[in-house]
């Protein structure tokens, strides 16, 4: 994935997955297990027709999504192995704990598994504020109140701090759209069948929840209306899915007073300094300006019991998972089980474990690098991005409509990528997080401030380039534009049941090398990647020819991805989804490349039945083993820059020449595009 330029760090858990491999050493060592990538073929479908169903299909037929999942796959199987260790390093920091940060361990897993308390507590840690909202008597006041518990909440608007995408060397304030109760903007106007149905129960769940903070059920339905009105307001000046891409569009660098101009009902110097933030330029970064108006003329407009209901539903809703088992239960029918597809929710220990992995899971990371991640695969990997780099290079050195001076500069900026493979170098230090023994929802906001406190300390000092925004248990990989880097956690490598030492290079190069290293060093030249410099700024270093031929060349992506219907009527939005299907694409071209030149490929000898040609793009198609229900896969087209994983196979291979050579595909198969439909970038 391509770190999004919008994105800091906070206790929000990215949605991702953690693994590790090593602890099936003992087992492997006497009871042999089947091959990474041939146990799941699906020998009823042909490869030239579906190559993710033939690739994928025979592990997924024997592998029901479980009910408390909207999918299941590779990435839930690495989870699960981690869940366990996870839990036994919970229990035992519980019954011995030896430093401050097990104490806070055990505290933290204690809290979130003592449900007699949290159950008999009800709606008690939210008490004060909830009192606090029924005392406001003006909008000012209403204004004050909601900076305050933004950090619980994130009312109104989304306000963080990150680098400034065109001074990568400075910090800053900034804000972007938001203040949605469903999942973005797509929800409250699209038609279809899917998500008319949600936006029909959406007010009645929200009556539901204002209920538990003490409206009766009339007053609560009619809270609910006036909430989703206003939510609606907003959402008709939110940007949609596609145009949050462009980098360029969505910033905006202006005085704090020209902020207050355009959306004047907020004093937004005091409404950062409510937050804590007493040290900061008098700049802001504003992502969508014209949210920032409609958010203003909201507050004008909208009677002051409206605003104090929306407070009181995003209170709630943001508190529901730390609250009694009523409450979460509510929370997850809607989320859960109408948003996603999930038939229950996943047991109380895994979703403390979720928790906590978002409040300090660098923490448990330490651990699980010295037991899971050895020095002999890390040095693996690190070769790997070189011999991916070295690919990208002699790719671009032979471009037929590059020019030469804009080759000139997307070479320098390749070679300055910097590449952090397995874990930190340098660990953060959570002693000042004030984990103890006290609630869960009080524990969990404990987290909350911490990391609050952490992205303030950065303002006005130097950008830490060596920071990881994962932890290294996480199985999942990002580009950080802004400093120009890929970031690849000891996790994101992990076959489960698999000692890396186990994998045969061809579903290493397919698995690692391509959709996860070459994938994110293509992101730093994707539609949106590209706009940045080697520092990592925003800027233009390409010629205005270039930029016009890369852009066609992009367009022909587009309209291939926009062709592909996922589920019922909605298809795939190609311009929302460019980066990772050009990131996909690029990562399996520099895999293949690097691959050819390994012992096993020249070679040729067969595993399992498969040659090493075939097992690259087998190992390739692991990486996105799984499958989704339906509810799940058209919240992932509204919402997601990411396609389907389906898509993410058959959708780029249609496009590598390779692979039509290596299994013969031919005009009137399913894989089959022609060569003008082909799309021919990097």
């Amino acid at each position: 994935m391509m770190k999004h330029i919008l994105t800091g760090a906070g206790l929000a858990s990215m949605a991702c997955f953690m693994a590790c491999n090593e602890g099936q050493k003992n087992a492997a060592a006497t009871t042999p297990t089947p091959d990474a990538v041939a146990a799941n073929v699906d020998s009823t479908i042909h490869p030239a027709q579906d190559f993710f169903d033939y690739a994928n299909g025979g592990w997924i037929k024997r592998n029901p999504i479980p009910a408390e999942y909207s999918s299941w796959g590779i990435g839930n199987l690495v989870q699960e192995e981690l869940y366990k260790r996870l839990r036994i390093i919970n229990e035992k920091a519980v019954e011995n704990p030896t430093d401050a940060t097990s104490k806070k361990i055990a505290a933290f897993w204690k809290s979130g598994m003592d449900s007699v308390k949290i159950n008999a507590d009800g709606i008690k840690p939210i008490e004060a504020t909830l009192r606090a909202i029924d005392a406001v008597t003006n909008i000012q006041q209403l204004i004050q109140l909601s900076a305050k518990e933004h950090n619980r909440t994130g009312v109104m608007c989304d306000m963080y701090i990150g680098q400034d995408a065109k001074n990568s060397e400075a910090i800053i304030v900034q804000f972007s759209q938001g203040g949605l109760g469903l999942p973005n903007r797509d929800y409250y106007f699209n038609t279809d069948d899917r998500t008319t149905k949600i936006r029909q129960a959406y007010p009645a769940h929200v009556a539901k929840m204002l209920e538990f903070t003490g409206l009766d059920s009339n007053a609560a339905k009619t809270a609910a209306a006036s909430v989703v009105q206003l939510e609606t307001m907003l959402a008709k000046s939110s940007r949609k899915l596609e145009a949050l891409r462009d980098p360029e569009a969505n910033y905006h660098k202006m005085a704090v007073t020209q902020l207050n101009k355009i959306a004047g009902s907020v004093d937004w110097t005091d409404f950062i300094k409510q937050q804590g933030i007493s040290k900061f330029a008098d700049t802001v970064i504003v992502g969508q300006p014209e949210f920032y108006t409609t958010l203003s003329d909201a507050l004008k407009s909208q009677p002051l019991d409206t605003w104090k209901n929306y407070l009181k539903w995003n209170l709630i809703s943001s508190a529901a998972g730390t609250l009694s088992d009523t409450i979460a239960n509510t929370s997850f029918a809607f989320y859960g089980k109408l948003l996603r597809g999930q038939d229950k929710q996943k047991p109380r220990w895994k979703r403390v474990l979720d928790s906590e992995e978002g409040a300090m899971g660098e923490a448990l990371g330490q651990l699980f690098v010295k037991e899971f991640f050895n020095a002999t695969a890390k040095k693996r990997y690190e070769n790997l991005v070189e011999e991916i780099r070295g690919e990208l290079k002699t790719r671009i050195e032979h471009l037929d409509w590059m020019s030469d001076s804009t080759k000139a500069k997307a070479l320098y900026k390749l070679s300055k990528i910097t590449k952090k493979v397995g874990y930190p170098d340098k660990w953060k230090d959570f002693s000042a997080m004030d984990i103890k023994d006290q609630s869960y929802y009080q524990n969990v906001d404990a987290a909350r401030q911490w990391w609050l406190n952490y992205q303030i300390a950065k303002l006005g000092k130097p950008v830490d380039r060596t920071e990881w925004d994962m932890t290294p248990q996480t199985y999942n990989a990002y580009y950080n534009p802004s400093n120009n880097e890929i970031v690849l956690p000891a996790g994101i490598f992990t076959v489960p049941g698999k000692r890396d030492e186990e994998l045969d290079d061809a579903v290493v190069y397919g698995y690692a090398g391509a959709s996860t290293i070459g994938h994110e060093i293509t992101h730093g030249f994707d539609d949106e990647g590209r706009q940045f410099d080697a520092a990592g700024n925003l800027k233009s270093w390409w010629t205005k020819e270039d930029e016009k031929k890369f852009n066609d060349r992009a367009a022909v992506m587009v309209q291939q991805f926009n062709g592909y219907v996922v589920v019922d009527s909605l298809r795939i939005n190609g311009k929302a989804t460019l980066g990772e299907n050009i990131a996909d694409l690029g990562g399996i071209l520099l895999g293949w490349e690097a691959f050819k030149k390994t012992e096993q490929y020249k070679k040729n000898e067969k595993i399992a039945g498969y040659t090493p040609a075939q097992r690259y793009f087998m190992g390739y198609s692991l990486g996105w083993l799984g499958h989704t229900k339906k509810e799940s896969l058209a919240r992932q087209v509204l919402t997601d820059v990411h396609s389907p994983a389906k898509f993410r196979v058959n959708g780029p291979f249609s496009d590598v020449d390779a692979f039509y050579e290596v299994y013969g595909i031919k005009p009137g198969d399913g894989m089959y595009r022609a060569d003008s439909a082909r799309v021919h970038i990097w």
